[in-house]
């Protein structure tokens, strides 16, 4: 009797302790139901770098990180570091091919020292305009040999860019052809630059754009060879206020990928970071069109002004630079092939 008296209270507070943690249990899964689900901690970080800021490179980036990190369920992350954050260009390149960082796009001018066949995309006259080079580049017999040029030398093409044009900004004004005389011009840095700058009676001096406003506020340099989106987004409106238009040269983007990193994936995440250039190529480009339209508002909204060389001027520019590729390249066969294959597609456009 004492025996039962003593097991009911226990048992009713056995079963009260249990109806509780069964109650509690519910919650619990019903809170879980309702929870967002996280995406999974990432595996990988991808630092993407490149030497300009708030411009189609840049933009580039940031779509390639929506599409990798959705395309890979967040098990990849990438880093965006554009303005050289990275280090000079150079030096980011060699990183992506050592393996400390993941991936770059910059200008294949650039990239001379790892081929010389990228410089052939700075001859002159070689486009006749901006939807002609980025037709050219996106050719798929053109953007695969670019990508070849760069697999030897540890790095995997993801996608090709026209930039647009490459414009002419100096400190003393070029108001007209005769100006270019004397002149000190930074470039990026390949023989048909230097060769083309010459033509013009000035000279080409190869530098990294995060050079450019250092050397042109001491003087070292007179002026730069740049996008016009580079004079607006690096605000060299404190050193110089017109920009001049020849439309003579475009300016051809590449986005590469470390081979050594890319190595290091899983199969099905390094289909995901080379498949996502290509994903975001077109979209990228098409934001470059609408983006060039108000450049010019941009840099007239800081006090620039937008200034196109005189008809009789470009013609004389044509005659002048218009040998330059031929006479760059005849000695140089496999660089003068790749002239020609550029060439050829850039005539069905």
């Amino acid at each position: 009797m004492t025996a039962n008296r003593t097991i009911r209270p226990l048992q009713r507070t056995i079963d009260t302790i249990a109806t509780r943690s069964a109650a509690t249990a519910a919650l619990a899964v019903a809170l879980t139901c309702l929870a967002p689900v996280a995406h999974a901690a990432p595996q990988f970080v991808m630092k993407f770098g490149t030497a300009t800021i708030n411009e189609t490179q840049h933009q580039f980036i940031k779509f390639y990180k929506e599409q990798v990190e959705k395309a890979s369920g967040g098990r990849i992350e990438v880093q965006i570091y554009p303005a050289s954050q990275l280090g000079p260009i150079p030096q980011e390149i060699q990183g992506v091919q050592l393996g400390s960082v993941q991936a770059y796009i910059g200008p294949v001018d650039f990239f001379v020292g790892v081929d010389p066949r990228f410089g052939v995309f700075s001859s002159p006259m070689l486009f006749k305009s901006e939807a002609n080079a980025a037709a050219t580049v996106h050719d798929p017999v053109i953007e695969k040999a670019m990508f070849d040029l760069a697999a030897p030398k540890r790095m995997v093409g993801i996608a090709t860019l026209d930039l647009g044009a490459s414009d002419y900004g100096a400190k003393h004004a070029i108001m007209r052809l005769a100006d270019f005389e004397g002149k000190k011009l930074r470039i990026n840095g390949t023989a048909l630059e230097r060769a083309k700058m010459a033509k013009l009676g000035a000279s080409g001096i190869g530098m990294p754009l995060s050079e450019v406003v250092p050397a042109l506020d001491q003087g070292t340099i007179d002026g730069t060879i740049s996008g016009l989106s580079v004079f607006a987004s690096m605000k060299m409106n404190d050193l110089l206020k017109v920009v001049t238009v020849t439309n003579d040269t475009f300016i051809i983007s590449i986005a590469v990928v470390s081979k050594p990193w890319l190595d290091t994936l899983p199969p099905d995440l390094q289909k995901v970071v080379i498949d996502s250039g290509k994903a975001v190529e077109a979209k990228s480009q098409a934001w470059e069109i609408d983006f060039t339209k108000k450049l010019v508002g941009d840099w007239t909204a800081l006090g620039g002004t937008v200034h196109t060389l005189p008809a009789d001027d470009l013609a004389k520019m044509k005659t002048l630079l218009d040998p330059v590729a031929d006479e760059v390249t005849k000695d140089q066969p496999a660089v003068h092939d790749m002239l020609q294959q550029v060439r050829a597609a850039a005539a069905k456009y």
